[in-house]
């Protein structure tokens, strides 16, 4: 039985936990933890399913702290009740190579959902969160066998709210009624420029309800029983989302900084530390204390919320002898086993004509859809225009949680992360699309995407000047090469249909971070397998399409829509007795991770003529170029007129290939 005593006792203990790791690392924010430190006591010792011996337990609840930079709370709740974090790692706050970071980084310690920390992406994650739950439920529950039944339960703040990245995934969240989201609005009216009055002070209760969410308030987060009260009436609804706000008072229990903003995000001083520890009983001269009877307590609460997983194993244990071949879909697809079988029916296309690239795109997508229960996905309003629907699916919706077609409506923003969520439940393989332009929309979740390594997989088509008349807005310059530069983010730009179909072989493939594919909106060429190099050859990132008849006096590279020019260049040059080498080269960083000699064997160092024809910036391509070389790229914005007119404009046709290879062997 819970007393009063040990319970306040423990809540303080975090609150000192706090400041004393803030203080050491002479950075970060004592505010929020401090003054949230109650809810963290009710969700880890009340509330939430976990198991801190078994962190990725399939059915645990999910949290998420959205205002990721309040992580002490977080660090200090998953140390205490039990998962592989140390005091020592709490006294390591901020340091290098300690698994404390500044902000929640996803893979660095356990329990931690989500890396945070750029406003508004956790908010938008937990969505992503909640609709993986959901369409696993929809797929696997059976009578009497709750499979899935996880919540997600988010803290945000101000900051997350202004963003407007929230604003569309609330939106989202209402409108698909994800019921199984519980978030906590921490209303402290405290940012770093001081009180909120300055810039915020819109009706959040009744923005939430417009959005189709269960609002309710609690008057003072130290009221432990009104918390309960609120998270046991968020956890009966069913049909609505759940914003819980929470009245606090930022760095509570500091005496001279409470209610400022000095609190947020500064170390309270070594004077000030000394004087919350004696408003809270604490020996002012002793840091990082932690009494055993806390630490037994929360260890305590940990394994009884342990218990849940054993209950869960004895339920799935029954559950898969009642439906052995769900229970081998989804062990399968938990597994990360890909099924026998699948490359061998992605389409090919003959040569003889031109097909646009996200055409090819949608024709694979409904090739290998069968084989994926877990590949779901859709665009922000432009299925039609990518070729992102699944023909024989319905669309996810509150009526049919296990369609796998989502309709992200025009929040690329929202969807982005959204997506990020979904690809955390490590159990399916999301998509989403939009245009190449619009991938400027996303940047936040695509970088937090490639930071965690997860597997989230990009549709972007509409790749260049080439989709035409739409114009200067909306045709892509300096995407491409955007994207290039973020770690651990693939970027494929397929040459045509069959070089696509290899793309979304490498993208199922692919599971240490995401993969865009950047597709044409107009028809290209198929390229003769049997004349050239087989689109297979994609997966090394760059290969020899067709060869020179003898030692080749420059070598071609393009990717995209630009390889059938230096194709049909290539043939010119033999008639000027120019021998070229054609290399398509769809991935800059596949070919980064191939042998040495690979690289020689495409690009010899002898050979130091090179052209590289791509309809984006030119930024880049020095590595692959050398100082000898040269490309036809776009150092300006786009125009509106019919995509051939603007490509010939800008210089990509064969015969300006032609000029520009004949300029270089001069």
């Amino acid at each position: 039985m819970e007393t009063k005593s040990i319970v306040q006792k423990g809540i303080d203990t975090v609150r000192v936990l706090s400041a004393d790791a803030v203080q050491k690392a002479n950075s970060g924010h004592p505010g929020t933890p401090m003054a949230l430190s109650p809810l963290g006591h009710v969700l880890w010792s009340q509330v939430m399913r976990y198991n801190p011996k078994n962190p990725d337990w399939v059915n645990r609840d999910r949290f998420v702290l959205s205002c990721g930079h309040a992580c002490m709370l977080q660090y200090s709740y998953l140390y205490l009740t039990g998962y592989a974090v140390t005091l020592d790692d709490i006294k390591n706050f901020r340091q290098l190579h300690s698994i404390t970071a500044g902000h929640p980084e996803y893979g660095l310690m356990p329990g931690i959902e989500v890396t945070t920390g750029p406003l508004g992406q956790g908010f938008a994650n937990g969505i992503g969160m909640a609709i993986a739950e959901q369409y696993m439920a929809a797929r696997y529950n059976q009578p009497d066998f709750k499979i899935f039944d996880y919540k997600i339960y988010a803290i945000c703040s101000d900051g997350d709210l202004m963003e407007g990245v929230s604003a569309e995934a609330a939106s989202l969240a209402g409108h698909l009624k994800l019921g199984n989201i519980i978030y906590f609005y921490d209303d402290n009216n405290i940012t770093i420029e001081g009180d909120t009055d300055l810039t915020f002070n819109e009706d959040v209760d009744k923005r939430f309800e417009a959005y189709g969410w269960h609002v309710q308030n609690v008057a003072d987060v130290n009221d432990l029983e009104a918390l309960s009260k609120a998270i046991k009436n968020a956890q009966k609804e069913t049909s609505r989302p759940s914003l819980i706000k929470v009245r606090s008072v930022i760095g509570y229990g500091s005496p001279n900084k409470h209610n400022t903003s000095s609190a947020h995000g500064s170390p309270l001083g070594e004077d000030e530390v000394k004087l919350v520890k004696e408003n809270f009983g604490f020996d002012p001269d002793k840091s990082f204390v932690v009494p055993d009877d806390v630490l037994d307590y929360y260890r305590n609460a940990g394994k009884k919320s342990a218990e849940n997983e054993k209950e869960w194993n004895n339920l799935y244990k029954n559950y898969k002898k009642r439906h052995p071949d769900l229970a081998k879909e989804f062990e399968t697809i938990s597994s990360g086993t890909l099924p026998d079988g699948w490359e061998k029916i992605l389409p090919t296309f003959e040569p003889g004509e031109e097909m646009a690239t996200r055409k090819a795109s949608g024709k694979t997508l409904n090739a290998i859809a069968e084989f994926f229960p877990q590949l779901i996905g859709g665009s922000a309003d432009l299925a039609p225009s990518t070729d992102t629907n699944l023909d024989d699916y319905k669309s996810f919706s509150p009526k049919h949680r296990d369609g796998r077609n989502f309709h992200f409506g025009i929040r690329e923003h929202a969807m982005g992360a959204v997506l990020n969520g979904m690809a955390l439940s490590k159990y399916l393989i999301p998509y989403g699309a939009t245009f190449l332009i619009f991938s400027d929309y996303m940047r936040p979740p695509l970088r937090l995407a490639a930071i965690m390594k997860i597997r989230t997989i990009m549709v972007f088509t509409h790749d260049s000047i080439g989709l035409g008349e739409d114009g200067t807005t909306h045709q892509p310059v300096e995407q491409l090469i955007g994207l290039r530069t973020v770690p651990n983010m693939m970027v494929i730009r397929p040459a045509d249909a069959n070089e696509t179909a290899q793309a979304w072989r490498v993208a199922i493939k692919h599971t240490d971070g995401p993969v865009s594919l950047s597709l044409t909106r107009q028809g290209i060429p198929i390229i003769d397998q049997k004349k050239y190099a087989k689109a297979k050859n994609l997966e090394k990132g760059a290969y020899i399409l067709s060869d020179s008849e003898g030692d080749p006096d420059i070598i071609l590279i393009a990717t995209g829509s630009e390889v059938h020019l230096i194709l049909e260049a290539q043939e010119k040059l033999r008639k000027s007795n120019i021998q070229a080498r054609v290399v398509s080269m769809p991935c800059w960083s596949l070919f980064d991770n191939q042998s040495a000699a690979y690289k020689e064997k495409v690009f010899p160092k002898n050979i130091r003529k090179r052209l590289a024809v791509e309809a984006g910036s030119p930024v880049g391509w020095l590595k692959y170029v050398t100082d000898e070389g040269d490309v036809i790229g776009i150092q300006k914005f786009g125009e509106s007129a019919p995509g051939e007119e603007v490509m010939k404009e800008y210089g990509f046709s064969v015969e300006n290939v032609v000029k520009r290879a004949k300029a270089l062997l001069k």
